[in-house]
């Protein structure tokens, strides 16, 4: 059973120019995921899609050994595409065989780890799910806009380790199989898992404020194990 990882990325963002590949902590943004999904031995193919030169020249120029890029079409790289489809666009070109395990990757979260998509990977392969997606847990207490609780008893306050909290979708990627997409046209289908990552991958990066953040978390939490500088 063939695993590819498919991560789209447009030339045209608007919020900041050519963030696909604009320089986070000293290396194109795209090629985070990339090279960590390099690294991941269950993953047998990398697909970037894109419509853009510039962001296939990045990753062209480098020497990766799983990477293809695939052209996307321009009506599925406009503002208004969904990412699923360029997902099937990719599908259908590829003639993917239905049983090809299909994990959607967002550049846009540089965070994640080779560790992160091995574990993940692992855990789908068990079968207990039809399709996962990643969660980080989130202990904020939460409010409805007609002033009851959502989350826990404000006459009961709980404290922080007591508190489980809620499960909240960082977008770092999601797992399913050619069949389920095609037959749901949606990245997830049938039961669906989570894949609890750290607290430290809750943000993605869509505007220019989150550009620092996550540099800042990129040096704080992944840099500093691959360095192992304090």
């Amino acid at each position: 059973m063939k695993t590819i990882a498919f991560i789209p990325v447009r030339g045209g963002s608007k919020s900041i120019p050519l963030k696909n590949i604009k320089p986070f902590c000293d290396k194109p943004l795209v090629c985070w995921n990339v090279e960590a999904l390099e690294n991941c031995s269950l993953v047998d193919e990398i697909i970037v899609a894109t419509d853009s030169d510039e962001i296939e020249q990045v990753v062209t120029s480098r020497s990766y050994r799983k990477t293809r890029v695939y052209r996307r079409s321009e009506e599925n790289a406009c503002d208004t595409a969904s990412t699923e489809s360029v997902m099937l666009e990719y599908i259908h070109y590829a003639n993917l065989a239905s049983d090809t395990i299909f994990m959607l990757v967002q550049a846009t979260s540089p965070l994640t780890q080779a560790i992160h998509f091995t574990e993940a990977l692992q855990q789908y392969a068990f079968g207990k799910y039809d399709s996962m997606l990643t969660c980080v847990r989130n202990k904020r207490f939460f409010w409805n806009a007609d002033g009851t609780s959502l989350n826990y008893d404000y006459r009961h306050r709980p404290r922080r380790q007591e508190f489980d909290g809620l499960l909240m979708e960082n977008g770092a990627f999601y797992i399913n199989t050619v069949r389920k997409i095609l037959q749901s046209g949606n990245r997830l289908s049938g039961k669906i898992g989570i894949y609890e990552m750290p607290d430290y991958t809750a943000f993605e990066i869509d505007e220019p404020d989150d550009w620092q953040i996550m540099e800042n978390l990129m040096r704080r939490h992944v840099l500093t194990e691959v360095t192992g500088s304090k």
